[in-house]
């Protein structure tokens, strides 16, 4: 009776750590899925937030940071961003921003059109900083739809009006990225809770 009282709570141990980490990933998945639109379909908005995500050897953009960029092209061609704000690492040997303003001029977007957060860390500190150093109050914004959702969600903590753009048209199920996000949702209804927006926010300036 005792072993199967303890195989009884350690079932429900284990239920209870699997909700924990679905239930948010799914609710944040359905509240912000309709905020996200094709192309076609998305609203004209002053800029287009475009997320790091890492590089290739040579410091070339990884494929899915490409993806990103190309949509970012395809939506400031058809006019519907005035400019592109591109947020991520850049170290003196990982400069993810570099590698993205290099990838969108060579593709003929303007200089001027460009800003680089270098501190754009995590989708958290992007999303704040996007709003409290750069003024951004409407946006669209530039990832892949695993991460969609909780830049969206981020994004509304931060007091972004925003929309997401889904970049790619293929999933990547083998892609470590997509496995994680069950984890980094949970963890940003974490970061909404008890972490306060990036201090020196303000006070920091963004890359020439």
């Amino acid at each position: 009776m005792a072993r199967l009282s303890f195989r009884r709570l350690s079932l429900f141990a284990l239920l209870a750590v699997v909700g924990l980490f679905l239930l948010p990933s799914i609710l944040i998945d359905l509240v912000y899925a309709p905020e996200i639109a094709t192309l076609a379909s998305a609203t004209a908005a002053p800029v287009g937030m475009v997320f790091g995500a890492g590089l290739a050897p040579g410091g070339e953009p990884s494929p899915l940071l490409a993806e990103r960029l190309e949509t970012a092209l395809a939506l400031y061609r058809a006019g519907k961003v005035k400019r592109l704000l591109l947020t991520g690492n850049a170290g003196a040997h990982h400069d993810e921003i570099r590698a993205m303003r290099h990838y969108l001029v060579a593709a003929g977007v303007p200089e001027a059109a460009l800003v680089g957060d270098v501190e754009g860390t995590s989708t958290f500190d992007s999303c704040w900083r996007a709003r409290s150093l750069f003024g951004v109050t409407d946006a669209l914004l530039v990832t892949q739809r695993f991460h969609l959702p909780r830049a969206l969600f981020l994004a509304a903590h931060a007091g972004i009006r925003a929309q997401g753009v889904a970049a790619g048209g293929r999933p990547h199920w083998t892609s470590l990225a997509v496995w994680r996000e069950f984890l980094a949702r949970p963890l940003a209804v974490l970061e909404v809770l008890t972490r306060s927006p990036p201090e020196a926010a303000a006070a920091q300036r963004p890359s020439p």
